[in-house]
């Protein structure tokens, strides 16, 4: 864990976030801890308020539901003024829908935050996706083919609100050693929390890009594997906010 993640306030949200999980059972608390404490992505999407207030979310292939443990945890530090400063506005009032196709982590959701967030059961290639403002996906479409994975993201645009955004990670196919490391350790981690592993199917980080501008959407690109050896990168797809009418709609 790198040095910038040790400050208090940090520490704090961790550990709000992570103790909803001791009721889950002794694997999901120090799963909790291990990959809210280690991957970077969760710090970002705070710290960059890539979740605005408020928003509706949309939650791909959620686990164990640690993001909407987070997203709790984060509006109450926020109303009891303990929110990080220099941070983007906390995304308090977030109303949170997660996705996930293994029960077991289901299971584990809904006993740690079953009560302050909704959890489907399902596959993502068949659920119905509610409409939303922000949809999450981490380290999961490379889980469905090619052909899957687009299906799924024309989907997500259909759900989205105008001015929503797509939160997408995904392994860069191009860099061959760190998403070759990356493809490795989803398949033991997959192994660990008691998984059929899948086949994966990668991509380029160009080719991402490509597809989401293709379906309509604003690009930005972040990399996301700091302190890991990993070939991470965040997209942030924005869909475009609905068009004014002529005259300003009078």
């Amino acid at each position: 864990m790198s040095g910038s993640r040790r400050d208090p306030a940090w520490q704090a949200l961790l550990d709000a976030a992570s103790a909803p999980y001791r009721q889950a059972g002794h694997f999901a608390w120090h799963f909790a801890r291990g990959k809210l404490g280690m991957d970077p992505v969760f710090r970002h999407l705070l710290s960059q308020g890539a979740i605005p207030p408020g928003a509706r979310v949309l939650d791909i292939g959620c686990g164990q539901g640690l993001l909407a443990s987070l997203l709790s945890a984060s509006g109450e530090a926020a109303r009891q003024g303990r929110w990080p400063s220099g941070w983007a506005q906390a995304p308090a009032g977030c109303r949170y829908t997660g996705i996930e196709l293994m029960p077991r982590d289901v299971d584990r959701a809904r006993a740690a935050v079953g009560r302050i967030a909704a959890f489907v059961c399902g596959d993502m290639r068949r659920v119905p996706f509610p409409d939303c403002d922000v949809v999450v996906i981490l380290d999961v479409l490379h889980y469905a083919s090619v052909a899957e994975q687009d299906e799924v993201l024309a989907r997500v645009r259909d759900a989205l609100s105008p001015g929503g955004r797509l939160l997408l990670r995904v392994g860069d196919a191009d860099a061959r050693r760190g998403f070759a490391i990356s493809q490795w350790v989803d398949r033991v981690v997959t192994w660990v929390r008691g998984h059929r592993v899948p086949p994966t199917y990668g991509r380029p980080l160009s080719a991402w890009i490509e597809r989401l501008r293709t379906l309509g959407f604003q690009v930005e690109s972040r990399p996301m594997s700091e302190g890991t050896p990993f070939a991470n990168v965040l997209l942030v797809a924005a869909r475009p906010p609905a068009l004014q009418p002529a005259g300003g709609g009078r």
